[in-house]
């Protein structure tokens, strides 16, 4: 089981770290835009793109290659995932009608992550506690992951925000 900080050093950058060490970075390049970048300590760069009508999709690159690509749905967001050449599907979803907590399910409807929002009236911004269990853990690509999980939990918000 890990244990996530996931913090906002300004409206558009998040660090993600785990037992206080830097495991990746969210960077989006405009405030309120769903284009940012993910950058690990490893010096690897990846790209989140919106496509398709109205942003509808967004698709996690490396390159030319695609990783991963969530939507919204009426259930939460739909994730499937391409890392390793295995093709996998989750669903990330607010855990109660009022609540600050997203969970990541497999297609089992096995609870793998829950990611608490927690609101900075200070900084007008969100940092997240995130608890992953075991099967999480052993993903492949569990950081560059968990980040892009950040991009989906903040598209989410913006979307539910914006619908008001």
């Amino acid at each position: 089981m890990g244990l996530y900080k996931a913090n906002s050093t300004d409206l558009r950058n998040f660090c993600l770290t785990f037992n206080n060490v830097n495991v990746g970075e969210l960077i989006y390049k405009k405030w309120y835009s769903f284009d940012a970048n993910i950058f690990t300590t490893e010096g690897k760069k990846y790209q989140l793109e919106p496509k398709g009508f109205w942003d509808s999709t967004i698709e996690l690159k490396e390159g030319d290659e695609t990783l991963l690509e969530f939507k919204m749905s009426w259930k939460g967001i739909v994730i499937k995932t391409h890392f390793g050449n295995e093709e996998k599907h989750f669903l990330l979803k607010i855990k109660g009608l009022f609540s600050n907590k997203f969970i990541l399910l497999d297609t089992n409807n096995e609870e793998l992550m829950v990611a608490e929002t927690e609101f900075k009236w200070s900084k007008f911004n969100f940092d997240y506690n995130i608890e992953t269990t075991q099967n999480f853990d052993n993903l492949d690509q569990k950081e560059i992951f968990l980040l892009t999980i950040l991009h989906c939990i903040n598209y989410y918000v913006t979307i539910i925000v914006a619908g008001t």
